[in-house]
């Protein structure tokens, strides 16, 4: 599905960067950044420019290629891996920031790769995550239509415990974000970072 999504030569969620992230970058340690679900770059890229080690995963070799022509146009370079989530390992102490920006999972796999991502960020590491809240269904600006990979706050919280909570919030906001995210909508909004 997501290789036919990206198989356009448009950037159907654009080139610029989420505005959360945008707004917390500051606060991510620098050195090496995990990128979840990164599909045609334009978080990764960011990133890069700011001077992090960027690693980008995604299951599409479509977005992934677009992700590396992005990160050419704007002279910097990432590194991208093409796998499914299920089948990645997020390696221990590995990572100084992990970026979940609208990586939308089934929850049982949510789960998984959220408590590796844990224990993959170094001590000072941080998570950044947006991602659509349940009451996202009522709107028709983005996001899957399956309740059970629409987290509640509570649910990432539990989830992602054992870190220090900068940022937890349900907000609603206007998404203009390309083609898929465009409008309001209700999203969660999380930056935590690992104490130890």
């Amino acid at each position: 599905m997501w290789d036919e999504r990206f198989g356009t030569s448009e950037y159907i969620y654009g080139t610029e960067p989420n505005d959360f992230l945008v707004s917390v970058a500051s606060k991510i340690p620098q050195g090496k950044i995990l990128c979840l679900a990164e599909g045609e770059g334009r978080n990764g890229t960011y990133l890069a420019s700011l001077g992090y080690e960027v690693v980008a995963v995604d299951q599409s070799s479509v977005g992934l290629a677009k992700a590396q022509k992005l990160a050419q146009e704007k002279q910097v370079a990432i590194a991208t891996i093409q796998t499914d989530l299920a089948d990645f390992a997020i390696a221990p102490q590995s990572w100084d920031g992990i970026i979940s920006i609208f990586c939308h999972l089934p929850s049982e796999l949510r789960t998984k790769v959220y408590r590796q991502a844990v224990m993959g960020l170094k001590p000072n590491g941080v998570f950044v995550l947006e991602a659509f809240a349940q009451e996202q269904l009522q709107y028709n600006t983005g996001g899957p239509k399956n309740l059970d990979m629409l987290p509640s706050l509570a649910t990432l919280q539990e989830e992602l415990a054992d870190l220090h909570w900068e940022i937890a919030r349900e907000v609603e906001r206007d998404l203009l974000e390309g083609r898929y995210h465009n409008g309001k909508a209700a999203v969660i909004q999380i930056l935590g970072r690992k104490q130890s």
